[in-house]
């Protein structure tokens, strides 16, 4: 597991209630007095964090240039899990298996904004590619909102590999496709299930495509052909979570 660093109040706060134990420094503007900085100084007095009074140049310089809001602090990144963590976590699963899967997505975006999605609807993870796709970055924790910790992450070599094998979990496998005739709100989504998106602009693979059991798309009104992929994501795994609480609810 590697260090990198956060920055910005939210992203603090957000790595003091999902992983303060992986907080290991922190620096704090030295001419800021902000009402909004003396709650999460206290959190992390209260931790043992002793945050450091650095001149604003420094973290400017530690944030890239981004907006700090006069607080960097140090954590160790959430581990990436692979092919085999995947499988033995499936095998383990006591309810239907809820898994989205991200075919070479490369924004580090998309895939923060993915995660905060699948840990709001309980998916029980992300598969991602190993190659052409983004990982765990500070970027990503920082668009996550503290997701990164609480929804694993699964990297895999061979992504057609491990559709098939999760088809032999008896999981179905559903691709999201512009060119599909079926919308997601014509499907009964209500089984274990693996959600296929592709990459932006390019879409799926063609060898992806072909290990989809079905594939469905979003009905679009207006006059834009497609939605950003994170987006899109969070539109199937919302009605897969619905359908899932209308069946639960009955």
């Amino acid at each position: 597991m590697s260090a990198t660093q956060l920055f910005g109040i939210h992203a603090v706060q957000a790595a003091l209630e999902y992983s303060p134990q992986k907080i290991r420094r922190a620096w704090v503007d030295s001419q800021r007095q902000d009402a909004r900085l003396k709650p999460v100084l206290d959190e992390l007095m209260a931790l043992g964090v002793q945050p450091e009074k650095t001149e604003r140049k420094k973290l400017d310089r530690m944030a890239d240039g981004k907006s700090h809001q006069g607080i960097v602090v140090a954590v160790e990144l959430p581990a990436i899990h692979n092919e085999d963590q995947l499988k033995r976590a499936v095998e383990a699963l006591q309810e239907p298996a809820f898994y989205l899967v991200l075919d070479q997505v490369q924004d580090p975006h998309n895939l923060g904004a993915c995660l905060r999605t699948a840990d709001a609807v309980g998916a029980h993870g992300i598969i991602v590619t190993k190659d052409n796709a983004a990982g765990i970055t500070p970027t990503v924790c920082k668009v996550a909102s503290g997701a990164a910790e609480t929804v694993p992450v699964y990297q895999v070599t061979n992504l057609a590999r491990v559709l098939r094998w999760l088809k032999e979990q008896d999981i179905w496998i559903m691709g999201a496709a512009g060119e599909a005739e079926q919308t997601v709100y014509g499907m009964n989504l209500d089984m274990p299930l693996a959600v296929v998106m592709g990459a932006e602009g390019s879409g799926m693979r063609h060898l992806t495509r072909q290990h989809c059991d079905f594939l469905v798309k979003i009905p679009m009104a207006g006059q834009v052909e497609s939605l950003n992929v994170s987006v899109a994501a969070g539109v199937l795994l919302y009605e897969v979570f619905r359908q899932k609480r209308v069946k639960s609810m009955q």
